[in-house]
């Protein structure tokens, strides 16, 4: 989709999954990286990936990668910045690494909301648990962002709590979203996969 750049977040230390780099685990024997990126694409104009370990290996993917400017896995709003200043369109939209089933119409949603409302940003629903790393952002919420992460703050969710949100359901595609934080997760979604 013209005007989106999309930004999967890859930069976590993989804590659940024995310190591994979640990203390049294999399903199906493909990196989980490569599942989320070949259900992006399509919905973007161009892909930037947020790593801070094997840098060489996700630019393998022939996508851009852009490393946290904030020291110590400070987590997906690093990685949403660190995106931000790597994307030249006036959108943007986070997936992580690890939910190689996001929906293929999860940009086109967003950005019906987004402009709907007017909002600065569109998150993704099911039932009533948002999905906040899959969301739509304007890039002119860089200096807003730039400014919370400064001051100390890392939760997602007291940093929306000062922008113009809109939720979006996505009720209909609920195992859409399902993430891969184990190893054991990781074998049982390798027979949904086919």
């Amino acid at each position: 989709m013209q005007g989106v750049t999309g930004i999967v977040l890859a930069g976590g230390q993989g804590r659940r999954m024995g310190g591994v780099d979640k990203g390049l685990q294999l399903l199906d024997g493909r990196p989980m990286v490569a599942w989320a990126i070949a259900r992006l694409a399509p919905q973007v104009e161009a892909i930037v990936v947020n790593a801070n370990q094997n840098l060489e290996a996700y630019g393998a993917f022939g996508h851009a990668v852009v490393r946290d400017a904030v020291g110590g896995f400070a987590g997906p709003l690093a990685g949403l910045h660190a995106g931000l200043q790597a994307t030249r369109t006036p959108l943007a939209v986070t997936v992580p690494c690890d939910s190689p089933f996001l929906p293929a119409d999860l940009v086109a949603r967003l950005r019906a909301a987004l402009e709907a409302r007017d909002a600065d940003l569109a998150v993704a629903k099911t039932g009533s648990q948002p999905h906040p790393v899959f969301s739509l952002v304007r890039g002119t919420v860089l200096p807003h962002l730039e400014r919370f992460l400064q001051s100390g703050g890392r939760k997602i969710d007291a940093w929306y709590a000062s922008l113009k949100v809109v939720e979006v359901s996505f009720d209909d595609q609920v195992e859409a979203f399902s993430n891969i934080n184990t190893r054991d997760e990781l074998a049982r979604f390798a027979t949904k996969s086919t």
